[in-house]
């Protein structure tokens, strides 16, 4: 794909269903006990690999013409060794949490992945889940392929998280529903909560504790989950790269429908407003027991601002395209704490770095630190950037084009599937200059 400057970007737009909570319905109906119907599904390639991997454990999932999920759950402790070894492809929320999943049933599951995923670190996940009695072994002690063997006997425990990782949480979470007695995992650092929330929607035994800014999640294992009905909402992740554009792009106006605004995951929505952004929330309603709204989103004089690291987990798949926005800011924007970006699908920590000094944006690196010198005039454009097999790499370019004078491209839009697979069809809808080739 390519893109090159744009102005005037109008329309209403639907958002795909947001990908946390397609991987956590998915895994949580194929567990529950009866028949489980999802409207809304994300069917991104990721997504996709968490479907695979159920199937592979002996799940019954069906989708249909009409776009609803249908899943016929197996209960506790129901599902199947697989056959083969377990391909997740890109899929890092896939492969991390099924391991939570199998840490706790009697069963030994091999884990690989492509390039990019066989490259992020796996130990820091794995080695939590031997609390309940599994094993592993990893290649290098660290990466995959993995082998997991998990415990017949999962003997409950308390874990304090070490890092703001979600992953970690959930598939600590997901392990202890099939262990007898409490889990608990203390949580000192805001991680998106969308597990929590669907485990009471299915029925779990599960209690959160607040305390000033802890949180303690409780689990009772062994609590038969209920099979339920759900629609999930639109994926503000997602709905941040045409948001963004619409903010920088001259004489923009655009609606995103339908869109999930969750409290561990609004910082990209309040550094924006703090960056002077003109974002109306609009018609709220709850879905999968998420607030949700349609956002209003007007071309806007931006200011640089200051991101403190405590917004890091709140905003942790934005950095990429907030640093697009930052770039178009005026002023001086400093985005702090970001060494968890060094372990996403690429390094995005460099990747941004790299695709602001290519598009002509004086930009600073300092410890964890990117310090961006925005300018509220267009970028230079004119390069092709190396994506890293990285999505939200990927469309942040292309938004990045989107203000440049030249065009930019990118190595590989196939990789843009992962999370948004109608990106292409949903950018030009809003007439921003996005060609497939």
């Amino acid at each position: 794909m390519k893109s090159v400057i744009s102005k005037r970007l109008r329309g209403n737009i639907l958002i795909p269903g947001d990908k946390s909570i397609s991987h956590r319905v998915v895994i949580l109906s194929s567990l529950a006990i009866g028949i489980s119907k999802i409207r809304g599904l994300l069917l991104s390639d990721d997504v996709k690999k968490t479907i695979e991997a159920m199937d592979s454990f002996g799940v019954s999932i069906k989708l249909s013409s009409r776009g609803i999920c249908t899943i016929n759950g197996v209960g506790l402790g129901g599902i199947l060794e697989p056959k083969t070894a377990l391909n997740f492809d890109n899929s890092g929320t896939s492969a991390r949490l099924i391991m939570g999943l199998v840490s706790t049933h009697n069963i030994t599951s091999i884990f690989t992945g492509d390039d990019s995923l066989s490259g992020r670190p796996m130990k820091r996940v794995l080695k939590p889940l031997t609390n309940f009695g599994a094993n592993y072994s990893l290649r290098k002690d660290n990466f995959l392929p993995a082998i997991l063997k998990g415990s017949d006997l999962p003997i409950p425990f308390t874990y304090d998280l070490k890092e703001p990782s979600a992953q970690i949480k959930s598939a600590i979470l997901l392990g202890a529903l099939n262990t007898p007695g409490m889990t608990k995992v203390i949580d000192r650092y805001n991680t998106r909560d969308h597990t929590e929330r669907l485990l009471d929607l299915y029925g779990a035994d599960i209690e959160v504790r607040k305390k000033r800014n802890v949180r303690e999640i409780s689990i009772n294992g062994v609590n038969d989950l209920k099979a339920i009905n759900i629609d999930v909402p639109g994926d503000p992740s997602s709905a941040i790269f045409p948001i963004i554009a619409s903010l920088v792009c001259e004489g923009s106006d655009i609606i995103a429908k339908n869109i999930l605004i969750n409290p561990t995951r609004d910082g990209a929505f309040k550094v924006l407003k703090d960056m002077g952004a003109k974002l109306e929330f609009m018609n709220h309603k709850i879905l999968a027991g998420e607030d949700v709204y349609d956002i209003r989103a007007k071309y806007s004089n931006l200011k640089g601002v200051n991101i403190k690291k405590q917004l890091s987990p709140t905003m942790i798949d934005d950095y990429p395209i907030i640093a697009i926005a930052a770039s178009k800011a005026r002023g001086k924007t400093i985005m702090r704490g970001l060494a968890e970006l060094k372990y996403k699908e690429s390094n995005r920590f460099e990747g941004i770095i790299n695709l602001l000094r290519k598009s002509g944006v004086k930009v600073e690196q300092k410890n964890d630190d990117i310090i961006i010198h925005g300018e509220n005039k267009s970028k230079s454009g004119g390069f092709e950037f190396q994506t890293c097999l990285d999505h939200r790499m990927a469309m942040s370019a292309l938004v990045m084009g989107l203000i440049s004078r030249k065009e930019i491209k990118i190595d590989n839009s196939d990789t843009i599937k992962s999370s948004f697979p109608n990106f292409h069809s949903v950018m030009l809808k809003i007439k921003s200059k996005i060609s497939k080739t």
